[in-house]
């Protein structure tokens, strides 16, 4: 535990459930934090005596475009007034766009950057305005973060300075194994997605592999957990496909119940476009489900073998298929598949430990 004069102020997304992993975390290990966004969470999770939200907004302020970057400026006002307010010792932008651009504007110091993913990975990409954005937020921090060796790697394009990397870690004590509350039967082999309803995660082609493996395997089911603009697409396309009696779409869930959903789960699906890390991929995996991801980005840096998981080419039915049929067709597969990949989360993203690897940047700073 720390003093609880410690203070953090943390500009995040209380929308997200990485911001809400994070914040209280740290709460509880003694930290007082603060919290500045952009978005509004869909339900209050930081109702903590540690956690005190000081900007919020009622509607989401849209963060895609460089004007609305430059925008943010006026925002810069606001939280130097709650800096003045809250006093804090360290001051994290979680996101190196939108929340690194008002940090570094407020010539707090110390200040500290975490890179999610599209922040550095697609956005400096735009044009020589988001770069140099980019290169002057990076510029004011004072340590750099990353979430996987893929992400490092994209800051270094952008920046000399040395980051490190602290992964999305999962709490293994929450996420593991258990019996739970199912409404499908033990007969039934259910296949799993918990990503945003975006074309960027390819749902799309999921449901179209789903549906060639019902046609071979009538105990198949599967569920996607999510919310997005393409919902009523691919809930069209379920119907389409006639496999809509057998496809339930749960809409965004509250994170203290994603422990639960995995837990129904024989096998996790994310063959995503790219991805930065793959969170729901390691929950996946610590409560000993097998995961078939795409070959992308942090996806192959989680599965970098085929003792801890399948991957399969980005967009290809074929071979998302095959993974999916290969699983059901092979109960000793899936059990060995999971119990190491429950090992590979224990090794390498324990949440204790990540949390504890900022806890050590913080305490130097503070020193």
């Amino acid at each position: 535990m720390v003093s609880p004069q410690v203070k953090i102020l943390l500009l995040s997304d209380t929308y997200s459930e990485h911001t809400e992993k994070w914040a209280l975390g740290l709460a509880e290990q003694g930290f007082q934090i603060g919290l500045f966004s952009f978005n509004k969470a869909s339900y209050p999770w930081y109702e903590h005596p540690n956690i005190t939200v000081f900007f919020e907004p009622d509607k989401k302020i849209n963060a895609e475009s460089n004007l609305t970057k430059l925008a943010y400026i006026k925002y810069v006002t606001v939280l130097k007034r709650i800096i003045k307010q809250f006093k804090p010792d360290i001051l994290h932008a979680h996101y190196a766009t939108s929340y690194g651009l008002v940090g570094a504007l407020s010539g707090f110091r110390p200040f500290i950057i975490s890179a999610w993913g599209t922040d550095v990975m697609k956005f400096p990409q735009k044009n020589f305005v988001a770069k140099s954005i980019l290169k002057y937020n990076f510029k004011n921090a004072d340590v750099l973060c990353a979430t996987s060796e893929t992400i490092k790697t994209h800051i270094g394009a952008v920046s000399s300075k040395t980051v490190e990397v602290i992964p999305f870690g999962v709490d293994t004590q929450h996420f593991k194994k258990k019996k739970t509350d199912s409404p499908y039967s033990s007969s039934e082999f259910v296949i799993g997605s918990i990503k945003p309803l975006e074309s960027l995660y390819h749902i799309d082609v999921l449901l179209k592999s789903f549906a060639s493996v019902y046609s071979r395997f009538s105990n198949a089911r599967l569920l996607i957990i999510g919310e997005g603009s393409e919902k009523n697409t691919l809930e069209k396309q379920a119907e389409a496909l006639g496999i809509h009696e057998v496809v339930r779409f749960t809409g965004r869930i509250p994170f203290s119940e994603v422990n639960h959903y995995f837990n129904q789960l024989n096998a996790l699906v994310n063959i995503s476009q790219y991805e930065s890390f793959g969170v729901s991929v390691i929950e996946a995996m610590a409560c000993e489900v097998p995961v078939i991801v795409s070959d992308t980005g942090g996806l192959k840096e989680i599965v970098y073998d085929d003792s801890v998981g399948i991957k399969v080419p980005v967009n290809d039915v074929d071979a998302t298929t095959k993974a999916i049929e290969e699983l059901i067709q092979s109960p000793e597969k899936c059990a060995e598949l999971g119990k190491n990949g429950r090992q590979l989360v224990l090794q390498k993203f324990d949440w204790q430990l990540n949390l504890d690897q900022m806890i050590t940047i913080y305490k130097k700073l503070k020193a």
